[in-house]
């Protein structure tokens, strides 16, 4: 029979803005009416929504320019996020059971506009929260990784480097090596990843371990980190070297920082000399998306891939799952079951 939604739902929102790194404290768990679809939109049923560390710019006043708009107090926080469809209004031709993606996370029922649906090119549904696209993207139409290339990935253990390390092994890398700060992440990094070597980042200068881990340097760098690891990178480029700049996660994940800046001083006659490339990435176009989703799809039922991820039911847990993935708790995408 099909679902009949309560009048009532839950949704988070930004109780107030943190001085420091967000907890449960800042978050607030709110009943709200059931909201009703107009034309052209559906009434969903978030089945897993995605917890993601951007979320502490935009508590921070967001960056002039992102894709992204600031959270103030009282806003309900949004993301990544797999529903189902409950009800459907005038001129949709989704129905009720139907899976869609759309970013409206971070609450039980969402209305949203009507897009199509999820056709089963992933095995498991919830993996269409991988951030696995903006890794394809920075490899493959950024960076344009060769076969036999060395590929240093900052942050390896995360969403994004636990899908760019594998993906960087499956494209031909010759070497791959990640950074990570936690010894048990980096044994999974080599184990499991995709990874020859994790540079661990535990207080040391971490320039000279990147340069024992790749002694003649590297070819391609994708940077979700910034700060003192993206320094170490461009040092240890070689000529011709891509570095694309995906994420700002040294201050994100700072308790000292406000979130809301990234910082970092870079050697430029070095750069210069070795015509080494920086680019930033942000968003992924629908080609590559759609190219990434078949690829995927298929190294995930072939088993050359995998999907690291932890599943955090409930929504009373969210907030928690925020902070956790703050400290650090977890390796890969941390997905919430509302």
């Amino acid at each position: 029979m099909p679902e009949t939604p309560p009048g009532t739902v839950r949704e988070i929102r930004l109780a107030e803005v943190p001085a420091g790194l967000p907890g449960p404290e800042h978050l607030a768990v709110v009943e709200v009416p059931l909201p009703v679809p107009g034309a052209g939109e559906v009434l969903v049923r978030n089945r897993w929504f995605q917890v993601f560390p951007a979320l502490r710019t935009l508590m921070a006043g967001g960056v002039p320019g992102a894709p992204f708009p600031a959270l103030r107090p009282g806003d309900t926080l949004f993301g990544p996020a797999v529903g189902e469809v409950v009800t459907a209004g005038e001129g949709v031709r989704l129905r009720p059971g139907d899976l869609v993606s759309h970013f409206q996370g971070w609450r039980e029922y969402a209305v949203v506009p009507a897009s199509e649906p999820l056709d089963g090119a992933l095995p498991d549904p919830a993996a269409h929260l991988a951030p696995g696209a903006t890794a394809y993207a920075a490899l493959t139409r950024i960076a344009d990784l060769r076969p036999g290339e060395t590929v240093f990935v900052s942050g390896g253990a995360g969403g994004v480097g636990s899908l760019a390390g594998q993906i960087a092994r499956l494209l031909g890398a010759a070497r791959v090596i990640g950074s990570t700060g936690s010894a048990a992440k980096a044994e999974r990094m080599t184990a499991e990843l995709g990874y020859d070597a994790v540079v661990l980042r535990d207080g040391g200068p971490i320039g000279a371990r990147l340069a024992e881990a790749a002694p003649e340097g590297v070819d391609v760098v994708v940077d979700n980190v910034g700060g003192e690891q993206l320094r170490a990178a461009a040092d240890a480029a070689r000529p011709g070297a891509r570095l694309v700049l995906v994420g700002t996660l040294a201050t994100q994940l700072s308790a000292a920082s406000t979130g809301a800046t990234a910082p970092v001083e870079l050697d430029t006659f070095r750069l210069i000399l070795r015509n080494i490339t920086l680019r930033g990435l942000t968003g992924v176009d629908a080609a590559t998306t759609e190219e990434w989703t078949e690829r995927f799809g298929a190294w995930l039922r072939s088993g050359s891939i995998s999907f690291p991820h932890t599943r955090i039911p409930g929504l009373d847990r969210a907030p928690l799952a925020l902070r956790q993935l703050f400290d650090g708790r977890h390796v890969g995408t941390v997905v919430v079951e509302p």
